[in-house]
């Protein structure tokens, strides 16, 4: 999982920490190499040595009074103290963004995410006295940092919802294809699991064999689906569910919607309708990881029209670049809320922050 920016990430850092111990080896050299000397074109006159008395004789520079001579430091030595230690300065972090920045681009990070990036690791690192041997360590560690700072967009707690309203609706919202109807169904069978009563809304009447698809999960799962024609008002739908749930004192309606793409006003019209009739409790965005760039074009729309209140990202585990997960939570400040990491219903994953960066800078 995300094996290609892992790479760029550890190879930039590489690549700084090495060209920072060629400038600090080039000073030692530079700093020992001797001076050389013009003779004066003309020698002075030797003077006649006065020997004075040993008494009145004082020792010379570099010998102690015994005769032993003081060992002087080298220049290597003096510059020991300088050397074991490096201030980071603006120009180390732009060093490390020009080698960082096309493999972020091609790992799908936004243009917008990896100036905000660069601007933090100036921030946190700048002026910074390091030593030597942690310059690759700390960077690292600067790096995790930002990088949950924008991930850890706050969390939404879901099962302390149902303690305080039943039902507790959620609407799945998204592109065509992103995998919504897989995500409701395995979002059933996680709250199921932990002893909650579920029903799921058919609100996809216009994808063929969309209410067929959400049926034949329902019936592997053990979970009632509500349903209506194709064609009809998704809206509708989702209403009598909601309906449904509280003369049955169920707990969750998990609503699946038809996909939509962000760019067509009509159909974002419609799903403003559901929102707006059946007020549900969360929107949740379910977004391919594997979309790339669009991924940040797509939770703005979606946030900009119906207000999204989390996400959910699918096909993580074969996802090797990442960059688009990053950017739209950059771009939306939403929080993720589960990431789908495969074909079974049991694959999917509370997404936890820190393990998260933590496995991807130390990867």
């Amino acid at each position: 999982m995300f094996g290609f920016l892992k790479k760029k990430l550890s190879e930039s850092v590489e690549k700084l920490s090495e060209k920072i111990k060629k400038k600090e080896e080039k000073a030692i050299e530079e700093a020992e190499r001797p001076e050389v000397t013009k003779l004066p074109e003309f020698e002075k006159k030797a003077e006649p040595e006065v020997v004075k008395p040993e008494k009145e004789r004082k020792p010379e520079k570099g010998v102690e009074k015994e005769g032993v001579k003081e060992r002087k430091p080298g220049l290597k030595e003096k510059l020991a103290g300088k050397i074991l230690e490096r201030r980071i300065s603006e120009k180390d972090i732009d060093s490390l963004f020009s080698e960082m920045e096309l493999g972020l681009l091609e790992a799908n990070v936004s243009l917008e995410t990896l100036e905000f990036l660069k601007e933090k690791m100036k921030e946190y690192l700048v002026g910074k006295q390091l030593k030597r041997g942690e310059i690759d360590k700390e960077i690292r560690k600067t790096f995790e940092r930002i990088l949950i700072e924008i991930f850890d967009c706050g969390k939404i707690e879901i099962e302390k919802l149902a303690k305080d309203k039943k039902p507790v609706c959620i609407v799945f919202l998204g592109f065509n294809g992103s995998g919504k109807t897989t995500s409701v169904a395995k979002f059933g069978k996680y709250l199921k699991d932990r002893g909650y009563r579920v029903i799921l809304a058919a609100g996809d009447t216009f994808r063929a064999a969309s209410i067929e698809q959400l049926e034949v999960h329902g019936n592997k799962l053990g979970l009632k689906v509500i349903k209506h024609k194709y064609g009809s008002d998704s809206a509708a739908v989702i209403y009598d569910a909601i309906e449904h749930a509280k003369a049955k004192g169920v707990d969750f309606v998990l609503a699946d919607t038809a996909g939509r793409s962000h760019a067509n006003r009509n159909l974002m019209d419609e799903l403003k309708k559901v929102v707006r009739v059946n007020k549900p409790d969360l929107k949740i965005l379910v977004m391919d990881s594997l979309s790339g760039n669009d991924l940040v074009e797509q939770a703005r729309t979606f946030d900009e029209s119906v207000g999204i209140d989390g996400m959910i990202f699918t096909k993580v585990d074969v996802n090797e670049k990442g960059g688009g997960m990053l950017s739209a939570c950059f771009a939306v400040k939403k929080p993720i809320l589960y990431i789908g990491t495969g074909q079974g219903y049991d694959d999917i994953e509370m997404f936890d922050p820190e393990k998260f960066v933590r496995d991807l800078v130390g990867g």
